[in-house]
């Protein structure tokens, strides 16, 4: 796969980073969004998400392959003052169309070493995903447990959620 980048978004990717949420939505992931899932929708989430990164609460990192975007991961590191050393990976979203040609790994490298640049040893995720629980097992991530039945699937069917954490 020729990426071009992986790195934070520039001004004009909030386009392509919807096109994302859009695709993965529409492909069935629990990512917190229900269908029909509108471009509004996604501009307003990538638009607070923008907002949140520039206050330094998060970082958005993208994956670009010929000037499009084909992932993004999230590393929120806002935490409660008790939990200074701990960050949450979010949203970590491949377009289907880019599937199964490493991206998910790039992305989850180059969030563990934001974690790490900014100062955090414990990192926590959850996906309902069987896929991604894959991925993450791959990339040396630690398997807590499911919780059943503590989301819903876009088309409002019930999943289960499990929850991963690494030690960096």
């Amino acid at each position: 796969m020729d990426i071009r980048r992986i790195g934070r978004p520039a001004p004009g990717d909030i386009e392509g980073l919807c096109d994302v949420l859009v695709d993965c939505v529409e492909g069935g992931a629990s990512v917190s969004f229900m269908l029909p899932i509108t471009r509004d929708k996604a501009m307003n989430f990538w638009r607070g998400v923008a907002e949140s990164a520039a206050r330094g609460e998060r970082v958005l990192l993208v994956a670009e392959e010929r000037g499009r975007i084909l992932g993004t991961v999230q590393v929120v590191l806002a935490q409660p003052e008790n939990q200074p050393h701990r960050a949450d990976i979010s949203k970590m979203l491949v377009h289907r169309a880019a599937r199964r040609r490493g991206l998910g790994e790039a992305l989850m490298s180059s969030a563990e070493l934001a974690a790490r640049e900014s100062g955090k040893t414990v990192l926590v995720l959850d996906t309902a995903s069987a896929d991604a629980e894959r991925l993450y097992a791959r990339c040396g991530w630690q398997r807590v447990g499911a919780i059943p039945g503590y989301a819903l699937l876009p088309d409002g069917a019930p999943c289960d959620t499990t929850y991963f954490f690494r030690t960096l």
